[in-house]
């Protein structure tokens, strides 16, 4: 090539280089916007999600799941070749029904004090009557879907288990007519609300006693299953309880920045995606999966409003109970009448009582450092993993005694 057609070839090619660094700087510009636009929790797409999460009215007291296609038959070879950024947002952000995780869903109704409350809660169902009953209890804020993922990795590894997930009142699909001013969720209330629901629970299935109970809580939720487990009021079926990412010291610490939080989040969105946008791009729930099934049931439907999705629970409204709710919660968990675990996303949460009282053997501790508030959402084969093993180190019915000496002299056995 002569030193002109070189120097030719060159200008040429340097033009070129010019056009992609511009196409790669528009590139940057528009993923800088989407990227804006994400944390501001908008739904680009802006498609709208008004179906309802349940498919049922307080009418029915169960529903029971019909059967669903898989949701992986419906991405096909194409996609997965060539994924579209459409299509991939779409179905990280597309919300997810109980049906998929639970058998069904179902109403107990109690009656107190002129207050009618309609219990709404989920269940796989124990496969027989010597398998445990896992009982789940959300935190404040969130419902009984909370532990959909958690639900379906724990039936994986102990297919015998039933699981057992609850809305609080205040909470998901309960209700409570007539509609008080203020919720009462004090901490007595909602442990009595959850006794409540186990024993209905076991009188509705027609099981001829309470299954052996597993009772599983996180935050506001291990809160209320420490203060039952202090109590004898479920002696001789609670084998063991554990506490999600909730100790006495830090929580209260953490109530001094909670209106600051309540203020900074999205009072409501325009459609169910851009709500689990927002949580997964806001890191409050790192595993989209779980954050497209516990998202929606978060959230309610207000007419007349392009902004159309308002939070279920006024969590400002509880602020009278926050300081109950965790008041000498640490002391409980270890005077709690069974076997203990404590679930952590990081050891900074431990309190002086439940330091002195793990280092003294009173009770397992199992940390996941990349985990956020919600681990049992962020990372529910894992926790799973966890609460099996230490249910079937706890697991009474299982252990096998050796056999007695008298016995074993009548049988004409040698000692």
């Amino acid at each position: 090539m002569s030193g002109f057609q070189r120097s030719f070839a060159k200008s040429k090619l340097s033009s070129f280089s010019t056009l992609d660094e511009l196409s790669d700087e528009e590139e940057s510009k528009d993923s800088n916007l989407e990227h804006q636009k994400q944390q501001l929790g908008l739904n680009i797409d802006q498609q709208e999600d008004e179906e309802s999460l349940s498919g049922s009215s307080v009418a029915s007291t169960t529903t029971i799941k019909p059967i669903l296609k898989s949701q992986d038959d419906s991405t096909s070879s194409s996609s997965i070749s060539r994924p579209l950024v459409g299509s991939v947002k779409k179905r990280v952000f597309t919300p997810l029904t109980w049906a998929s995780f639970f058998e069904r869903e179902f109403y107990i109704e109690s009656e107190t004090n002129s207050i009618k409350v309609t219990h709404h809660a989920y269940i796989i169902l124990p496969v027989n009557d010597k398998a445990p009953l896992f009982v789940m209890h959300h935190g404040a804020g969130s419902s009984g879907l909370s532990f959909a993922q958690l639900a379906i990795e724990i039936r994986k590894k102990l297919p015998s288990a039933g699981i057992l997930s609850i809305d609080a009142r205040g909470h998901g699909l309960t209700k409570i007519s007539p509609t008080p001013v203020v919720i009462d969720l004090s901490l007595d209330i909602l442990s009595e609300d959850l006794l409540l629901i186990i024993d209905q629970t076991r009188k509705k299935f027609m099981w001829k006693e309470i299954p052996p109970l597993v009772l599983v809580g996180h935050s506001l939720g291990g809160a209320v299953i420490t203060n039952i487990a202090k109590s004898t009021r479920l002696d001789g079926n609670l084998l063991c309880f554990a506490v999600i990412d909730v100790v006495e010291g830090s929580a209260i610490d953490a109530l001094k920045s909670m209106q600051t939080y309540l203020f900074s989040r999205p009072s409501n969105f325009n459609s169910l995606d851009s709500a689990i946008e927002w949580h997964i791009h806001s890191r409050t729930i790192r595993n989209p999966k779980s954050a497209q099934v516990s998202v929606p049931a978060l959230l309610k439907d207000i007419a007349d409003s392009s902004y159309s999705w308002s939070w279920r629970t006024d969590l400002a409204a509880t602020q009278p109970f926050w300081e109950s709710w965790f008041s000498g919660m640490s002391k409980k968990f270890l005077e709690g009448r069974a076997s203990k675990l404590l679930l952590l996303a990081g050891t900074d949460r431990l309190d002086t009582e439940l330091m002195i009282g793990q280092m003294q053997g009173k009770f397992a501790l199992q940390i996941f450092p990349e985990a956020g508030h919600f681990i049992h959402e962020d990372l529910p084969e894992r926790v799973a993993l966890v609460i099996v093993d230490f249910y079937n180190r706890n697991n009474r019915r299982a252990l096998v005694l050796p056999p007695k000496v008298d016995d074993m002299l009548r049988a004409g056995k040698k000692i």
